[in-house]
């Protein structure tokens, strides 16, 4: 069953895994919805609640928008679970639907009003209260900004606040006031004048024995009050602080004692304040459950991840919440593996000490290493011990310490993923992530206070975002809003922002804590060749980078490229992740990014440079042309030596590599204007401009061709200025800015009619006449059609010829002659289908449906509409794809199929509103105009 929460992160998740939610503000609409779970939410309501008094004049079309892509991701739970998640529209507004039990929030509340309606039954209410208080991850809607969110956040902290000062009463009285000391503290960060909370965590010190630490308390909240408010502690508090001065304090709470006296305990202190983890502790809980059913095998675990993440704090936490399970002792050992200061910790150096803390006395040890494993061995057999090996730089390294009969459990930490104990010794693998979002908001207010945390959620977040969610990275950034407390977060956010990629805010005279030392642990273990490659890649755009574009970096066969990447993920430099395709932490991009300015020359990063864009353009281009085959090709210079393209088949894989690709294409635009590469620059907006207009990205369509005209201007090469004005002439059309358009095309022509290009000014005419249908002009959207076939056939571009007849039949259509549109398009139909041009047929093939509709042939309009469907969906264009549907639906309507031509609307609808299409308010008055 599906999990809905806004008690924390605003989450969905499914028995298997975290359904992406996309962008704040559609976390926003989905929050906004759940609060009233079950009941609609008008329209205005949503904009209300999610942009309150700064809601742009967008927001109803994006709040559409937004509900369309949680429906996708609704019906992505329901695929999961089998649920019934929905959100429906009705007259009175938007209403999600989802058991009350299935959202934290209302099962909180539940759970809260049955327990102040329990009387008598003080187990059963307490029971209650902990299942509610369970609940609760974090800050509600964490991330959210607003004053609505403001007031939930409010509404829910004060009945978590209600229901801790219940439960403490009842949690003393049976004598389990020790569990309440986190609750309390916690809510005392948050609300520091509230005098029942410091009253009742006085008395669960008191009950814990921790008696000091109640004094403690006492002194600092009368000193707090009186500065304050200028008040003294209430009767309740003063009771509390007499009871804390008196009492007998009862023992200690510890965990049982280990059945041998003399077991070894190695462990180091527990880590204070570990912060998240639920779900890796729980695998850990699960691996030790899983061992005690293998009675002949000796339990392996291996915890990896980058450096920084926080795998030795987890380890050694773990280790202690769960050592009275191994009543034999616990074994330790940091084999420092990738230590900043000191050399790597033997095998055999471990295994004396090991040896040593089983009381083995000195004389006793044999002489070689192989007799002194078989005595730690030996040792170890029909004892129930925990060991953990800690900073593991190899499985050699740790093959001698495993014990060699079952009933401990070893636990391994490594940067590297030690596949080789995973596949000899049956080792079970888990891979630590960085901090969600939540965790790390958790991990701030634990080591700075919740209330300061709480005080400027903004600058929380803009630390997490700089700090990338690395722990290391949050607990330097924490220690130095502790050392500080007078400074606002904002100012400690401020300057994070200010170092941009540089690692220097996360310095630390400890070489254990500071970021780049520990970065340059495993760096300095790298071969010469992956070293390098490490560097190079500091210079890709990102966010992840493909066999061969890496092959490209370091000018390598992909072969090669592939063992050294090898090497990288193996020290977790990089991710690998998805097959072939690899990507940087952002900090450890930074840190190669530092690299590659020490210790590369200028020529150098620009050789590297040059051959990162040299990859992806000709693969880019030729991409374009499998899409494309009809455009008209440009000549691009030969890629530099060692440039290795993406070997492409056809049309589908070109497209696919187009998708996979397309933010490191729009960062290679970037940075090829930027690094002074002006030819790549409009080359690269040429061989985009297909893709980007038929997945609807005409905003990054606007953004490219404006950065290919300034690359342009610098040449100038009138072509490329002409080809620029001409695309961006074609974006402002799609987006509905006819005036924008008309200007852009009146340049456009120029620059080609300087240079006497025929076919160019030929295309200028051609969209042009789009322009003019939209502003209503269909007679002289005729017109410019037929003279762009005049120019066509001038210049003998037959399969522009053929595009152009096409044309002119649709504007035909426009104008009313619909026989003449059909003798057009299909004397179109036959050149296009020789010359191989399928968007001009399918384009013609949605103009022949338009005449069959408008002569009332609407079966043969429904079949020519279905030809051209099917082309749009096979060649990935959206945008085409909503326009045929609009079209089909009209068709059903006019033969009197409301029904169906409602369902294609609302086909049409979905990919429009996906796309941020202007049309889709066109769309959605059809629908609701049927629905009277």
């Amino acid at each position: 069953m599906a999990q809905l929460r806004l008690l924390g992160s605003v989450e969905l998740s499914t028995a298997t895994h975290a359904v992406d939610l996309g962008p704040r503000k559609q976390q926003a609409v989905l929050a906004a919805l759940l609060v009233d779970a079950g009941r609609p939410v008008p329209i205005e309501k949503i904009i209300d609640r999610v942009w309150g008094d700064a809601a742009p004049t967008t927001a109803r079309g994006a709040v559409h928008s937004y509900i369309t892509r949680l429906r996708r991701a609704l019906a992505e739970a329901n695929a999961a679970d089998g649920d019934d998640l929905s959100v429906e529209h009705q007259s009175a507004g938007y209403v999600l639907h989802a058991p009350q039990d299935q959202v934290d929030l209302h099962r909180f509340r539940r759970l809260l009003d049955e327990a102040r309606a329990t009387r008598g039954d003080d187990p059963g209410r307490a029971e209650l209260l902990w299942e509610a208080l369970g609940l609760w991850r974090g800050q509600p809607l964490t991330g959210l900004t607003g004053a609505w969110a403001e007031a939930v956040r409010r509404e829910a902290s004060r009945r978590r606040l209600g229901a801790v000062l219940d439960l403490a009463p009842i949690q003393l009285a049976a004598g389990g006031g020790t569990a309440m000391i986190e609750q309390l503290r916690e809510l005392l960060d948050e609300y520091p004048m509230v005098e029942p909370l410091a009253a009742a965590l006085v008395q669960a010190l008191v009950a814990a024995g921790r008696g000091a630490e109640a004094l403690e308390l006492y002194a600092e909240t009368r000193r707090r009050l009186a500065e304050e408010l200028g008040t003294d502690p209430s009767p309740e508090l003063r009771q509390a602080y007499h009871a804390a001065l008196h009492a007998d304090a009862p023992p200690v709470e510890r965990p049982p004692a280990p059945r041998s006296p003399n077991g070894p305990a190695l462990l180091p202190a527990d880590v204070p304040g570990f912060t998240g983890r639920a779900d890796a502790l729980a695998r850990l809980d699960d691996m030790v459950t899983a061992s005690g059913r293998e009675p002949t095998a000796v339990a392996v675990a291996v915890v990896s991840g980058v450096p920084g993440v926080g795998k030795s704090a987890l380890a050694v936490h773990w280790a202690h919440r769960v050592r009275d399970r191994f009543p034999d002792g616990q074994l330790f050992a940091d084999l420092r593996g990738f230590d900043a200061t000191r050399s790597a910790v033997t095998s055999a150096q471990v295994v004396r000490g090991f040896l040593a803390a089983l009381k083995v006395p000195p004389q006793d040890v044999p002489a070689s290493l192989d007799a002194q494993v078989d005595l730690y061995r030996s040792l170890m057999a029909g004892r129930r011990m925990l060991v953990v090996l800690d900073n593991a730089r190899s499985a050699e390294q740790v093959r001698p310490l495993l014990p060699g009969s079952p009933g401990c459990f070893v636990l391994v930490t490594s940067r590297n993923h030690l596949s080789g104990l995973i596949a000899g010794h049956g080792a079970r693998p888990l891979t630590l992530d960085v901090f969600t979002a939540t965790e790390s908001a958790d991990l701030l207010a634990r080591r700075i206070g919740r209330r300061r945390v709480t005080e400027d959620p903004g600058a929380v977040e803009r630390i997490i975002d700089s700090c990338a969610r690395l722990p290391l990275a949050l607990a330097i950034t924490a220690a130095r809003a502790v050392t500080h407390p007078t400074f606002p977060l904002r100012a400690l956010a401020d300057e994070l922002q200010r170092t941009g990629t540089s690692l220097d805010a996360f310095h630390s005279d400890d070489p254990a804590t500071d970021v780049r030392t520990v970065f340059a642990c495993s760096y300095q273990a790298l071969s010469p060749d992956a070293a390098g490659l490490f560097r190079w890649l500091g210079a890709h755009p990102r966010p992840d980078v493909g066999l061969s574009a890496a092959a490209s970096v370091a000018a390598l066969p992909p072969d090669r490229a592939r063992r050294l990447l090898a090497e990288l993920t193996g020290v977790r430099l990089l991710t690998e992740s998805s097959p072939d395709r690899y990507a940087f932490h952002d900090l450890l991009h930074a840190y190669a990014v530092e690299l590659n300015r020490q210790a590369e020359t200028g020529e150098r990063r620009h050789e590297v440079l040059g051959r990162i864009l040299d990859h992806y353009l000709h693969t880019a281009y030729r991409a374009a042309l499998l899409i494309h085959p009809a455009r008209d090709p440009i000549m691009i210079p030969d890629a530099r030596p060692g440039v290795t393209p993406q070997v492409l088949a056809d049309h589908d894989e070109a497209f696919a590599w187009f998708i996979a690709e397309r933010t490191v294409l729009l960062a290679c635009v970037e940075l090829a204007a930027t690094s002074g590469f002006d030819a790549h620059t409009w080359q690269f907006a040429w061989s985009m401009s297909t893709f980007l207009d038929r997945t609807g990205a005409w905003h990054d369509m606007i953004s490219v061709h404006e950065r290919a005209l300034d690359a342009a201007r610098r040449g100038p090469d009138h072509r490329a200025l002409a080809f620029g004005r001409l695309m961006l002439a074609l974006a402002h059309t799609r987006l509905g800015d006819g005036e924008a358009a008309a200007t852009e095309y009146r340049h456009a022509l120029e620059h080609y009619a300087r240079v006497g290009d025929l076919t160019g000014q030929a295309h200028v005419h051609s969209n042009l006449a789009r322009v003019l249908e939209q502003q209503g002009g269909h007679a002289e959207a005729l017109s410019s059609a037929e003279h762009a076939l005049r120019l066509y056939r001038e210049a003998g571009q037959k399969n522009w010829v053929a595009r152009a007849i096409s044309a002119v039949g649709w504007y035909n259509i426009a104008v009313g002659n619909h026989r003449e549109a059909l003798v057009h398009c299909r004397e179109a139909l036959e050149e296009l289908r020789e010359t191989g041009d399928r968007d001009g047929e399918s384009a013609t093939w949605d103009s022949l449906g338009h005449a069959h509709h408008h002569l009332r042939e609407y079966r043969e309009a429904a079949s020519c509409y279905r030809r051209a469907l099917e082309m749009h969906r096979q060649d990935g264009d959206r945008n085409n794809e909503a326009l045929v549907l609009t079209h089909l639906g009209d068709n059903h309507q006019a033969a009197g199929d409301v029904p169906s031509a409602r369902a294609e609307w609302h086909r049409a609808l979905s990919i429009l509103t996906a796309l941020g299409h202007p049309t889709a308010d066109d769309i959605r008055a059809r629908l609701e105009a049927t629905n009277r």
